[in-house]
This record gives C-alpha cells, structure tokens and sequence, in this order.
C-alpha cells in the first residue's frame, strides 16, 4: 500500500482523486490545499508519494512546484508526483536534475485513464520516473532547458519526443548521439519495439 499526500487547491479535485486512488489501494493519509499545508504534512507523515499540483495559494503561480524542490532536498526519499495543467520549465528542470529518480510530472487535460495514472503513482513510488511527453518537448524546446538538452540535433529530439510514459528512468535523460538512431520512419511511436528506438544510445545523465 502506497501511502500518499495530495496537494490540490481545488477541494472538489482534492477529494475526488483521493478517492479514486483509495479505491485502488492507496492510503491517502493527508489532503492539503497549500504549499505549506504540504510541506508540514510531508514532515509530519513522511508519505512514499506526495501529489502535487503547482498553482496554489496565495498567488496561484509555481506554489507547489516550488515546494516541491525544496522538499526534494528535504525528504529525497519521498517521491514527488506533480500533476498539472501547467509545465513550469524552470522549476521542472530543477526537480529533474541531479538525480531524477522518484519523480514524475503529469498533465491534467493528458491523462484520460485511472489505471494509466495509478501506474505512473506506483511507478515514482518504487523510484522510477513518469514523465509526460509533453513535458519533455516543453523541456527540450525552452530557453531554461538543460545546455546538454541544448546541443540535441532536430533528429535527437524527435527520437526523444518519441519516448514513452512509461520509459525508464535514465532513459528518460539519455542524450542521442549515434547516427544510427532510428528516426519516426523505422520505428514509429506506435512500436512496441522499444530496443529499436534506444539503440546505440549513450547516456549522459551526469551532465544535465
């Protein structure tokens, strides 16, 4: 059993996702509307996964996506799921670097299926990395994005625009750079042929 935090402005959101998580055998052991409502939980009950939305009170920006970059210095053993509507690059490259391991950052509007987001929870839970394509372009493509993320070449970031959900932790962070690569024709995102998309792959995730 997973024992989770929410942090979710919006008490009917707040409810309804602790319920349905309940449902799926989670333990919900507190539901917070603010940063600093999340942060004294996350010390008061050191859960395995906080939940995180990033636009809370007062000011309705990057609240909770700034506490959690702080309570990933903190608490490095909680896993830190931010699930949003929003992508924040700054802070998201922040929560990224270093060591990515537990954390997962997802799109409200992207997530259509209960089993699809209950996986990604267990998943940052058991230390691995759930990240929404979406967020990963976003990353690549901003002006705070990573300098090593900088130097992919357009073929590079495609491969990597192609990358699922559910890839691996460090491959999440890979950096392609053998010509070899196979590019959208020989291996379309649709594959289920992951050994085709990562091959003669070099990981570079100490860089970023």
């Amino acid at each position: 059993m997973t024992r989770l935090v929410i942090a979710e402005d919006s008490v009917i959101l707040r409810d309804g996702l602790a319920q349905l998580l309940v449902e799926r055998g989670h333990d919900v052991v507190a539901k917070v509307g603010t940063a600093d409502e999340l942060v004294d939980a996350v010390q008061m009950h050191k859960p395995d996964v906080a939940v995180i939305d990033i636009r809370m009170p007062p000011t309705l920006t990057d609240e909770g996506l700034v506490a959690a970059v702080s309570l990933r210095r903190s608490h490095p053993d909680v896993g830190l799921l931010v699930f949003s509507q929003w992508v924040e690059t700054r802070y998201a490259t922040e929560l990224l670097a270093g060591r990515p391991e537990g954390v997962g950052y997802l799109l409200k509007d992207r997530v259509t299926d209960v089993g699809e987001f209950d996986a990604a929870l267990r998943r940052v839970a058991a230390g691995g990395t759930a990240l929404d394509p979406e967020v990963v372009r976003q990353l690549i493509g901003g002006r705070r994005a990573p300098a090593a993320l900088d130097r992919l070449t357009p073929r590079e970031r495609e491969v990597l625009a192609l990358m699922p959900r559910d890839t691996p932790t460090a491959d999440w962070l890979n950096i392609f750079r053998s010509p070899s690569v196979p590019s959208r024709n020989t291996c379309p995102a649709s594959s289920p042929n992951w050994t085709c998309r990562r091959r003669r792959v070099t990981i570079v995730a100490s860089s970023l």
